[in-house]
């Protein structure tokens, strides 16, 4: 006797959308290692927090549209030379977010001390992701975006 098996599709449902976007939060300093160090014990912090520009007089939370929000921050490769001369300092970048949400456009704003981490910072941004900026229900790019990428060597 040969059984009959029935197959049901079982996909997750979406979860609603929220009707408010929740508020935004100051963004903690993130120590974590670097991938790509060799467990040399580097500290890598991102400060995303007052440095965006707010155009149109602030965030609109109605409608579904919202500022565009950090989601990935890659930690960038501390150059083998100023690590092996304990050299530390920090990078600004300037760039812009996509309405993908991915970063395109990066120039260093300001480097402390100056050329030697830079590219690193460049590399590492190119990575980032973030939400877009939705206004209207249409997700928009965004320039003008900074962010400080610190070079620390822990220890």
């Amino acid at each position: 006797p040969e059984e009959q098996v029935q197959k049901k599709d079982r996909k997750p449902r979406k979860p609603p959308k929220p009707e408010e976007q929740p508020p935004q939060m100051d963004t903690p300093q993130m120590d974590s290692p670097s991938p790509d160090a060799d467990s040399s014990g580097l500290a890598f912090a991102a400060d995303v927090g007052d440095s965006m520009a707010l155009e149109g007089g602030g965030l609109a939370l109605e409608g579904g549209d919202g500022e565009y929000l950090p989601i990935v921050k890659v930690a960038p490769v501390y150059p083998r030379r100023a690590l092996q001369r304990g050299i530390e300092g920090f990078v600004i970048v300037e760039f812009t977010v996509t309405k993908q949400g991915a970063v395109k456009d990066v120039a260093v704003v300001e480097a402390n001390p100056e050329g030697i981490f830079e590219q690193a910072a460049m590399d590492a941004a190119l990575k980032f992701k973030y939400k877009p900026r939705v206004v209207n229900g249409e997700p928009a790019e965004v320039s003008g975006v900074q962010n400080r990428i610190t070079f620390q060597i822990d220890g």
